[in-house]
């Protein structure tokens, strides 16, 4: 009898702590700083790498267990964060997100003598690129004035022709070409990283798991890992960059765990 009670307490124990620990559904619903629901923010549990979009109303539901961390991502808000569970109640979350500011490019005030001739013309804007343009009516140059590597198509083709690029051949042969290709993929490189670097606040790493001395080797990660975060720094789209880096950070530190053993 003593035994059969010994067992029946050890299951009901069981199902108590089973029933403790397992995932419940957490539901919530996001707002703005204006208090106007949000529709299509991204939640994602990063335990469990699960992730739902809010309704029309910013209305959302995930599985998460105890102490699991949400996030809350939207392009052109800041990232939020929020742990749920941590007391074993399952309370509905009110989570308010706030615009990420817009830059707003330098105005230079030029002080005005009364001439309304003289100060018109100081306070005009010359794009001497469109001036050249409307003139002879060509395009203006667009990307990096470098010199173009040569290229074996554009060098063997002429040949056949029995046109000798000689400043190309020798490029191609002495690895010029090659190591300008190398040069300018790396100057690309850290120039994205920097563009980045210089709009977001190292703490927005720090506060995600990632050590301040690797933010530029994380962000090198997130361009590998997904193209499409370089693709919108090169379309100076910072809310686009941040969503999908946003993606990789579990990627990344589970990698840094790996390193550590």
């Amino acid at each position: 009898m003593v035994r059969q009670a010994a067992k029946g307490l050890y299951i009901i124990s069981l199902f108590i702590f089973v029933g403790f620990h397992a995932q419940q559904i957490v539901i919530g619903s996001v707002t703005n700083e204006d208090d106007f629901y949000l529709s299509g923010v991204t939640v994602i549990n990063i335990s469990t790498d699960t992730k739902v979009l809010t309704d029309a109303e910013g209305q959302f539901s995930i599985p998460a267990s105890a102490n699991d961390e949400l996030r809350f991502v939207k392009p052109g808000y800041e990232r939020m964060a929020k742990k749920v569970l941590t007391d074993g109640i399952n309370y509905r979350l009110t989570i308010t997100m706030a615009r990420i500011p817009e830059e707003i490019k330098e105005v230079n005030v030029r002080k005005l003598t009364g001439d309304l001739s003289k100060d018109s013309r100081s306070v005009a804007k010359i794009d001497r690129g469109e001036i050249v343009e409307n003139a002879v009516g060509l395009p203006q140059p667009v990307g990096k004035m470098r010199e173009k590597p040569a290229e074996v198509k554009s060098v063997l083709l002429p040949m056949l022709l029995g046109n000798l690029n000689v400043q190309g051949v020798y490029d191609l042969i002495s690895g010029k070409a090659r190591r300008q290709k190398r040069q300018y993929r790396y100057d690309d490189l850290q120039e994205h990283i920097s563009w980045i670097r210089k709009r977001v606040e190292d703490e927005y790493f720090t506060k995600a798991g990632i050590p301040a001395e690797r933010i530029s080797e994380f962000i090198e990660f997130s361009f590998a890992v997904k193209p499409q975060v370089r693709t919108y720094v090169k379309a100076r789209n910072l809310s686009g960059v941040l969503l999908r880096m946003e993606e990789t950070i579990p990627l990344y530190l589970e990698r840094l765990k790996g390193n550590k053993h």
